[in-house]
């Protein structure tokens, strides 16, 4: 395996200290209060389904509150941030009508986080701050049915996954995480 820097400037902190990870998203999130037009914007105004609760999508229509939400995880010590993706998968997205926005809503995330991280690291060059891409699970399994009189159906395939998910990642990675 070819190691990053990143990668050795992560083994070099961890023998020396302890690295702190960021906390919820999710928690820092309803902190805001935000209701239907919040998660909307201006761009999902009239969008055909309900947005609220979709938090990954406020890396698109609430940027400020998502980069203020990993700076104030960073100001508070943290050495690592994860990316708002835990469900910007395809799969998970099918709830909202959204799953072309996969891509997207990883890029930005990861662009917005790395920024953040950037800003505290040239604040303390000597503590450089790192980005995790996050990647959660789906709304869907592939090891067990969802029909108890029908042990045998899927509702989704493996190769689905791996395509929801090479989209995803390659979204992170693109967008600025450093490992995941």
């Amino acid at each position: 395996m070819v190691k990053s820097d990143s990668y050795s400037i992560i083994e070099k902190r961890l023998a020396e200290n302890v690295l702190i990870l960021d906390g919820a998203m999710g928690t820092m999130i309803q902190g805001y209060k935000l209701e239907e037009q919040d998660y909307r914007g201006e761009r999902f105004e009239h969008w055909e389904s309900d947005l609220k609760g979709n938090n990954d999508l406020l890396s698109l229509t609430q940027p400020k509150i998502i980069k203020d939400i990993y700076s104030s995880y960073l100001a508070a010590g943290a050495d690592i941030i994860e990316t708002n993706t835990f469900n910007a998968n395809y799969i998970s997205m099918l709830d909202y009508h959204m799953e072309d926005l996969s891509y997207e809503l990883n890029f930005e995330s990861a662009r917005l986080a790395r920024e953040a991280a950037d800003e505290f690291t040239k604040q303390n060059p000597n503590k450089p701050r790192f980005v995790a891409g996050a990647v959660g699970p789906t709304s869907r399994t592939c090891t067990i049915s969802p029909d108890v009189n029908d042990p045998g159906f899927r509702n989704i395939h493996f190769d689905e996954l791996v395509d929801a998910y090479t989209t995803a990642v390659d979204g992170l990675v693109k967008g600025g995480s450093t490992f995941f």
